[in-house]
């Protein structure tokens, strides 16, 4: 009997029913992952977290569904969407008080990252990287590979123009787009000015942040650093909504041409600088850089916040599985809306050669990300 469960050969052995069973589970799995993708969207365009938040208990479905005016005969398919948001951990359910039916309640990831009214709301950045402007291109990832003539990245085969350019002419996509920018840009700067704020930005009398954005980050430097005159540059109808703001200063340009003089310059991923560009781009930008600023000896440094892919860990060589899917996933994410990577140490470490910087630092301590010092 056990042999005929031996129904296919791989290499030199045989496949068990039970190896393709699992296999064909693993297909599906990887298959419909892009669900919980969409529930989350939803989650955040319905404004759960927030409802929940507000109601300050575990929430019974009958009132969420109430109070997210959800009509009774969507009843069920709501439970099942929230059935997949608490196997997610974004929720958690308890039956609830009276017994018939169950109870929703925020659990740490939602409460710190859906709730609207909190710092670290990440809802606007779920909404930009999900949008159908960007997911849409996706599927002309493999008309792009084959075509080598078409344009740069499967978002411009799509859309007919890259997405610097699609921004520029479309008011909506750019205020969406920046305002999921600036949410990360907000979390990112908690951290930043937590973990390495004195070390990185105490004594700069000058810097700016290239790629700044709506300016998230300039301005928590400039608020916690004072002395410090921070300035965004950016295109211009980026910088446009930050004309006359009080804390940092706003400078229109191109990166690819001049970069304003400082005594630092920033440069942080998600607000797609480097990791948006191939490495010829890169060098071209960081040669800019290093025009702006003095050298090491009078204060000089590039700062830049962005990936070190690392897919395994140095103790003990295993590999972290969450981390190292995130780290592929947005790696291959760089190479549909622009023509960008994620990179390894030692990637970096050429790219920094190349561009002219002598001396550099990684320091990983911001999760995925990593502060990165350079200098000549």
């Amino acid at each position: 009997m056990g042999s005929m469960n031996k129904i296919g050969i791989r290499g030199d052995q045989e496949v068990t029913m039970a190896e393709l069973m699992r296999g064909h589970g693993h297909l599906w799995n990887i298959i419909f992952s892009y669900v919980n993708s969409m529930a989350l969207k939803c989650a955040a365009e319905l404004g759960i977290a927030d409802v929940i938040h507000r109601h300050g208990q575990p929430l019974p479905l009958s009132v969420l569904l109430t109070k997210l005016s959800i009509p009774p005969s969507r009843a069920d398919s709501f439970r099942r969407l929230m059935r997949l948001l608490v196997h997610s951990g974004l929720f958690s359910s308890s039956t609830a008080s009276d017994e018939e039916g169950e109870a929703y309640a925020l659990t740490p990831n939602s409460a710190s990252f859906l709730v609207t009214s909190k710092a670290e709301n990440m809802s606007p950045f779920v909404l930009a990287m999900l949008d159908p402007v960007m997911v849409d291109p996706w599927h002309c990832l493999s008309r792009w590979f084959v075509a080598a003539s078409e344009p740069p990245t499967a978002f411009d085969l799509f859309h007919g123009k890259s997405l610097f350019e699609l921004a520029g002419n479309n008011s909506e996509l750019n205020v969406n787009f920046n305002s999921g920018m600036a949410a990360d840009a907000s979390f990112v700067a908690k951290l930043i000015l937590q973990q390495c704020g004195d070390d990185v930005f105490r004594g700069l009398r000058s810097l700016v942040d290239v790629g700044g954005g709506s300016g998230t980050l300039a301005t928590a430097i400039a608020e916690a650093f004072p002395q410090t005159k921070c300035a965004v540059f950016d295109l211009p109808h980026v910088v446009a909504s930050l004309q006359g703001n009080p804390t940092v200063t706003a400078i229109a340009g191109d990166m690819f041409e001049f970069v304003p003089l400082a005594d630092a310059v920033i440069l942080k991923a998600c607000n797609w600088i480097l990791h948006d560009w191939n490495d010829e781009d890169c060098v071209r930008i960081l040669r800019n850089c290093k025009k702006a600023i003095p050298p090491k000896e009078e204060g000089g440094k590039v700062i830049i916040f962005e990936m070190v892919m690392k897919l395994e860990n140095e103790e003990d060589g295993s590999i972290h599985d969450e981390t190292t899917e995130t780290q592929l996933l947005l790696d291959v994410h760089m190479m549909a809306p622009v023509p960008g990577k994620e990179r390894s140490e030692a990637e970096w470490k050429s790219i920094f050669i190349a561009a002219g910087f002598s001396g550099y630092s990684f320091s990983p301590i911001l999760g995925l990300r990593s502060l990165i010092q350079i200098f000549y």
